[in-house]
């Protein structure tokens, strides 16, 4: 029995044999051509066929995962007619006389290169990106049709060095047991897609999982991030119990996940949803969810080539809102840059763009794209529970400019007739240390705060989330990262404001008693886990809640506070 470590990536016991997903080769040869003209031919007929299978993969996802898991292949759509990477193939064809296969590996992969040298989230997956949609025109150039998941014939936990969106989306779901990754954090694609479908899933793995071979018997524990590999009878025969405990417990939790979340001696939280796309409404209602906690609006821009219209926005908005009627619904306006961006709005590089011109900073700069969507925001808050939420503010400056942009879009809106949400709460993100800092202040001016904890955590602790080799220092298990989040807290709650945090710990078992016991008033998580969250708070008591924040906040760092509740919340184990 041997056992490989990783980054719990999404929870469950998984047990089967493995299959190792292994991509074909794709061998390029380089040769001269005497007919320029016919060689593009072939490029453009390989550009039109790698169009349609991109149409096929993204009804696909939209079928399976919803709007945004699919907008991953728009994006590539418009990276298949990048006139940059075109252009350069062309001119590399036309004046060295070489192959276009050639030519089109060769400038894929040094824009690939390029990308992944900046070490930044965003760009190293649209490197993998240019690799998909590359390795896509290179197998139809070439005629290759076997596609590496040909053999996946039983149920099986799929392993491999990476997968790129369409390894993973072309999968055959009602396959695959689980998830092991070399590489990846548990912000990854497939971290995401897994912990959307419900599949356990390890990432990060490293090199030893290249020892796997198809077949071998596998066991993934995706709370742990432990992968053991020929597990002997008595180990397996305590996964197998394990996964039955975890069955039985998500069959419980399943079952009150529409009840309140009351701890044992009567303290009320709300529980709500992150979601991306009116695609994502049902599941969340369907998970128990009490409302959203954030709607990432980036849906509606990244599925284009041009800016959303007000109506569009407006559309969607209110569909959304309502969907869930009195219960709230947190619109978080445009967060792009940093780890996002948008081909068609001119964001030049920058060298730090985790610190740059992102999210409310680019707004502010950008009426013509702020304005739009603030309107459409007051017009379908109108008659619902609509909030409206704005990431990366970093001072009280930053909300009296907000303020003022926002007013004169509601007088515009009263001078041409529609109706608007007048009383309409306003509120941030908690995600710069100095928004923290100042929370005391910010209280003056918002009626809610939402801590996003991924970039607080990378911001407090200096260390970039995306980058491997210090990532783990990013975590929101670090002493510093919960004081801040009492800070907050305690200065909302003095002025009579209410806090909630939509980053990934709001649904992660091992946190939900701290935050709890801080004072958190609303926990807003990926669908799939609120029936957890919601049976774990109501096995605890607040006093218990708060005696475990006391100690777990003057703990020295992320494995002893993690040690420290497994030990004092029993309830936390899911199985």
């Amino acid at each position: 029995m041997k056992s490989i470590s990783g980054i719990p990536a999404s929870y469950g016991i998984a047990i089967g044999p493995a299959f190792v997903f292994t991509r074909v080769e794709i061998v390029i040869e380089p040769c001269n051509i005497q007919d320029p003209k016919a060689e593009w031919k072939r490029f453009v007929q390989a550009q039109e066929e790698t169009s349609k299978q991109l149409d096929v993969a993204y009804l696909k996802a939209q079928e399976e995962l919803g709007e945004e898991e699919a907008g991953i292949f728009e994006a590539q759509k418009l990276m298949l007619q990048d006139p940059e990477l075109i252009n350069t193939v062309k001119s590399r064809v036309d004046s060295e006389l070489i192959n276009v296969e050639t030519a089109l590996y060769e400038s894929a992969e040094s824009f690939a290169l390029q990308l992944e040298a900046i070490e930044d989230e965003y760009l190293s997956a649209r490197a993998l990106d240019i690799r998909d949609v590359s390795s896509r025109l290179l197998r139809n150039l070439l005629g290759l049709k076997n596609s590496p998941a040909d053999g996946l014939k039983i149920p099986s936990i799929i392993t491999a060095q990476d997968l790129t969106p369409s390894d993973t989306v072309m999968l055959n779901k009602d396959l695959v047991l689980g998830f092991c990754i070399e590489v990846g954090g548990s912000t990854s694609h497939t971290a995401i897609l897994a912990r959307g479908l419900g599949i356990p899933a390890v990432v990060g793995a490293g090199e030893p999982l290249r020892k796997i071979k198809t077949g071998d018997k596998l066991v993934i524990d995706g709370d742990a991030g432990e992968i053991i590999i020929d597990a002997d009878k008595k180990s397996l025969k305590q996964f197998r119990d394990r996964q039955k405990k975890f069955l039985m417990a998500q069959a419980d939790a399943e079952a009150i996940s529409h009840q309140p979340a009351i701890t044992t001696d009567g303290h009320q939280v709300e529980v709500v949803a992150n979601i991306g796309s009116v695609d994502d409404v049902q599941p969340a209602i369907l998970s128990g969810a009490e409302g959203v906690g954030l709607l990432r609006s980036e849906f509606l821009y990244l599925e284009r080539s041009s800016l959303p219209t007000e109506e569009e926005q407006y559309e969607s908005y209110k569909t959304i809102g309502d969907a869930f009627g009195d219960r709230p619904v947190i619109l978080r306006s445009l967060d792009v840059g940093g780890d996002k961006d948008i081909p068609y709005i001119d964001m030049p590089p920058e060298a730090n763009p985790f610190l740059g011109v992102r999210a409310i900073r680019l707004c502010l700069s950008r009426p013509d794209i702020f304005k739009p969507q603030l309107r459409a925001a007051l017009r379908a808050g109108y008659g619902n529970n609509l909030k409206l939420m704005f990431p990366m503010v970093a001072t009280v400056e930053d909300v009296v400019k907000i303020r003022e942009v926002l007013e004169e879009c509601k007088q515009e809106l009263r001078d041409e007739g529609y109706d608007v949400a007048e009383e309409m709460e306003i509120g941030i993100m908690i995600e710069i240390p100095s928004a923290a800092i100042l929370a005391d202040q910010l209280t003056e001016v918002v009626d809610f705060f939402s801590i996003g904890t991924n970039d607080l955590s990378q911001y407090a602790l200096a260390a970039d989330r995306t980058n491997a080799q210090v990532a783990p220092m990013a975590s929101g298990f670090q002493p510093a990262v919960f004081r801040l989040i009492k800070m907050v807290i305690d200065a909302a709650h003095a002025k009579g404001k209410w806090v909630g945090l939509c980053g990934e710990m709001a649904g992660e078992l091992l946190a939900i008693p701290i935050l709890l016991g801080l004072g958190l008033d609303e926990f807003s998580m990926n669908p799939p886990a609120v029936p957890f969250a919601k049976r774990l708070i109501r096995s605890i008591s607040m006093e218990h809640a708060r005696q475990v924040a006391e100690t777990a906040i003057n703990l020295k760092g992320d494995k002893e506070i993690r040690k420290y509740v497994q030990e004092a919340v029993p309830e936390v184990n899911r199985g």
